[in-house]
């Protein structure tokens, strides 16, 4: 019997690291869902290309901490082609949030220490609000 469970206990642990670990990497893709929503919103309602760049970067950094993720490497790109159009036509803003997620905490040998995970997520600016 203990011969049996030296056998068997490995795959036992291994099966449940991967387990942990799937568990992990889905809520860091909601996460990463959730912060690409927040900046995108944030962005749309800068004034200006330059402010919606900043805020969106703030808002992302901040849903992430709240949300617990932590990343070795970070990227918000906002794409603000939208405040070039003129105010009455219909434009909008797109949040790209890249992230390196961490789960060596919890890794095996042989499994995943990080995770490249992206997101994004477009919101409309206001078609009658002034744009610079």
């Amino acid at each position: 019997m203990s011969i049996e469970m030296a056998v068997v206990a490995p795959a036992i642990l291994s099966l449940f690291a991967a387990a942990v670990i799937g568990g992990r990497v889905n809520l860091a893709r909601q996460a990463l869902e959730a912060s690409a929503y927040d900046a995108a919103r944030t962005a749309s309602l800068a004034r200006t290309a330059g402010e919606a760049n900043a805020q969106a970067l703030v808002a992302a950094t901040s849903t992430l901490d709240a949300q617990g993720l932590s990343c070795t490497s970070l990227n918000v790109t906002v794409s603000t082609a939208g405040f070039g159009v003129p105010v009455g036509q219909p434009a909008s803003v797109t949040a790209t949030v890249s992230c390196t997620a961490t789960f060596s905490d919890v890794a095996l040998p042989g499994m995943p220490g990080t995770v490249p995970l992206s997101a994004s997520f477009t919101s409309p600016l206001d078609t009658y609000r002034s744009r610079a």
